[in-house]
C-alpha cells in the first residue's frame, strides 16, 4: 500500500477515535481530499482491500462509502469502481460566496406591511418602559410562564384544538423542543422511523444522541401506511417523526384519511408520534393536526420561525398529559435552559395586541405571490404547495442533485441538494428551492430565471464518462 499513503492516515484516525468507525472513515476520506492526497478522478481501492488494510469488516466500509456518496465525495460506476467526484474538495451546496440570492434557507419573507423593523423598534421601546429591565434580561421559567403558555395554547388551537395550559410548553426554538422530546422518549441505539426523504434536523438529533433512523417511502400524500407498517415490523422503532403538512422538502400534505391510517399503524405498533408542524398556520384550509386526532399519542411542535420570524426563537409544544409536560420541561432545561426574556416579552406582546396575526397574514399573502411566480417561471412537474415556503425542484435526466447544486453555486445561486434530506437509498434527482429569503418578488423572479438556465444547461462529460 506504499502507493496509497492516505490509507495509513485513515487507519491511524480509526485507531485513535472512539466514535463510529464508518463516520471516522468518511471524515478521513474528506480530509485526504482537502489535503490533496486524493484528487478529483482518483480511483479508490476496492472496498474489500480497504477493509483488510484497516482491519475492519466489509459492511463498515460499505456503510462509509454510502455516506461519502451522500456527501458528494465519491461516485461509483458498476464495473469500473469508485472515484473521487469532480468538486469533492469544495463545499458542494452551502453558499460560500456572493450569490444572486441564497435560496437555501427556509425563511418567511420579511413583510413590508406591517413594517417589521419599525414595529420591533416601537414595541421593544414600549416594553422597556412598561417592564423592569432586570426581569426582561434575567433567566426565565423553563417552559414559559402561565401567561405565555396560555398565549401559545391559543395560537396553536386552530390546528390542534383546545388544550390544557399545563400540557403546553414554550421552547427556545423547534430544534431544542424536538431534541427534548426525542431524548425523553428514547435511549441510544433506539430506532426512529421517519420519511425516507426527511427534514435534516431529525438527522442531526439522531446523530448527536446515538439513534438510528429508518426511512419510509412516501407518495403524493406523504408517508405510506403500509410501508410504515412494514418498517415497524422490521425495525421495532420507539417513535415516529413526521411533518404531515407541507412536508419539508417534498411539500406533500397528508389527507385526513391518510392521517388516520398513519395513526392506526402507530397505535398497532405502540409508537409515540412526534409531529413537527412548522407550516399549518400558513394555510387557510388546513387539515387537523395528528395531535388533534390522537391526543394521547402525539407530541406536537409548532415553531414561529416559519410563520413569524426565526429571530423570535420560539416554539409551542403540546404534550399528551401533564406528566409528559413535566418530563419534557426537564429535558428542555438540560438542553437549552429557557427562552430569552426580551424575545419572549416581544412575542407575548405581539400575541396580545394582534400584531402576530397581522404579520402572519402578510407572510401568507407574500408566500402565495412567490409560489405563483415560481410556478410561472419554473413550470409544471415540480412539487409545490401554493401556501408553502419552498419548491422541491425536479431535475432533468442529465443532472444529479449534487452536481446540479454545485454548478448552480458557480453560477451564483445557492440551493440545497436532495442528498441532505435522504435517510436511506438513492437520493432523488431533486433540489430544494427556498422562496422566502429573497428580499422581494423581483429578486426572487431574477433568481428563479437563473435556476431555469441551470436546469437547461447540459453539463460536459466528466471523468466518469471516459473509457
Amino acid at each position: 500500500m506504499s502507493n496509497r499513503p492516505y490509507l495509513a492516515h485513515w487507519k491511524e484516525r480509526i485507531d485513535h477515535n472512539a466514535g463510529a468507525i464508518y463516520l471516522t472513515l468518511v471524515d478521513a476520506l474528506a480530509l485526504s481530499i482537502r489535503k490533496g492526497d486524493l484528487r478529483e478522478g482518483d480511483r479508490l481501492p476496492p472496498q474489500r482491500t480497504i477493509a483488510a488494510y484497516l482491519g475492519t469488516n466489509l459492511t463498515t466500509v460499505t456503510r462509509a462509502f454510502t455516506e461519502a456518496r451522500r456527501r458528494g465525495l465519491i461516485a461509483a460506476t458498476v464495473g469500473r469502481g469508485t472515484f473521487i467526484r469532480v468538486g469533492a474538495g469544495e463545499s458542494h451546496w452551502r453558499h460560500t460566496g456572493p450569490a444572486v440570492i441564497d435560496l437555501t434557507m427556509n425563511l418567511p419573507p420579511v413583510p413590508q406591511d406591517p413594517p417589521l423593523q419599525k414595529m420591533i423598534q416601537a414595541d421593544i421601546a414600549a416594553l422597556l418602559k412598561q417592564q423592569d429591565l432586570n426581569s426582561l434580561m434575567s433567566y426565565r421559567v423553563t417552559g414559559g410562564t402561565m401567561e405565555e403558555r396560555q398565549l401559545g395554547a391559543k395560537w396553536i388551537a386552530p390546528v390542534v384544538g383546545p388544550r390544557r395550559v399545563d400540557e403546553v410548553l414554550v421552547a427556545p426554538g423547534a430544534q431544542s423542543a424536538l431534541a427534548a422530546i426525542v431524548t425523553t422518549l428514547t435511549q441510544p441505539g433506539d430506532v426512529i422511523v421517519t420519511d425516507r426523504i426527511a427534514y435534516p434536523g431529525i438527522r442531526t438529533i439522531a446523530a448527536q444522541f446515538g439513534l438510528i433512523l429508518a426511512g419510509v417511502d412516501s407518495d403524493a400524500e406523504g408517508m405510506m401506511p403500509e410501508q410504515l407498517d412494514r418498517a415497524c415490523a422490521q425495525h421495532h422503532p420507539r417513535l415516529l417523526y413526521c411533518i404531515p403538512t407541507i412536508h419539508n422538502p417534498t411539500t406533500a400534505t397528508m389527507s385526513l384519511q391518510r392521517r388516520r391510517d398513519i395513526l392506526a399503524v402507530a397505535q398497532l405498533h405502540h409508537l409515540h408520534v412526534v409531529e413537527d408542524d412548522p407550516y399549518s398556520l400558513l394555510m387557510d384550509d388546513r387539515p387537523p393536526a395528528l395531535a388533534a386526532l390522537d391526543h394521547g399519542r402525539v407530541f406536537y411542535v409548532a415553531t414561529l420561525a416559519k410563520t413569524l420570524s426565526p429571530g423570535l426563537r420560539t416554539a409551542y409544544v403540546a404534550l399528551p398529559g401533564t406528566d409528559m409536560a413535566r418530563r419534557v420541561t426537564a429535558a428542555i432545561r438540560a438542553i437549552a435552559l429557557t427562552n430569552a426574556g426580551l424575545l419572549s416579552a416581544l412575542t407575548a406582546r405581539w400575541m396580545q395586541t394582534g400584531e402576530a396575526e397581522r404579520i402572519l397574514h402578510a407572510i401568507r399573502t407574500e408566500l402565495r405571490l412567490r409560489q405563483s411566480i415560481a410556478r410561472r417561471i419554473l413550470g409544471e412537474g415540480h412539487c409545490m404547495n401554493p401556501d408553502g415556503p419552498h419548491v422541491w425542484l425536479k431535475l432533468p435526466d442529465w443532472w444529479g442533485s449534487t452536481d446540479f447544486v454545485a454548478y448552480a453555486r458557480r453560477r451564483g445561486l445557492a440551493l440545497v441538494p436532495s442528498t441532505v434530506f435522504t435517510i436511506s437509498g438513492e437520493p432523488p434527482q431533486r433540489a430544494r428551492v427556498a422562496l422566502g429569503s429573497a428580499p422581494d418578488a423581483a429578486s426572487l423572479e431574477e433568481s428563479l430565471r437563473g435556476v431555469v438556465s441551470v436546469l437547461q444547461h447540459k453539463r460536459s462529460p466528466g471523468f466518469a464518462d471516459i473509457v
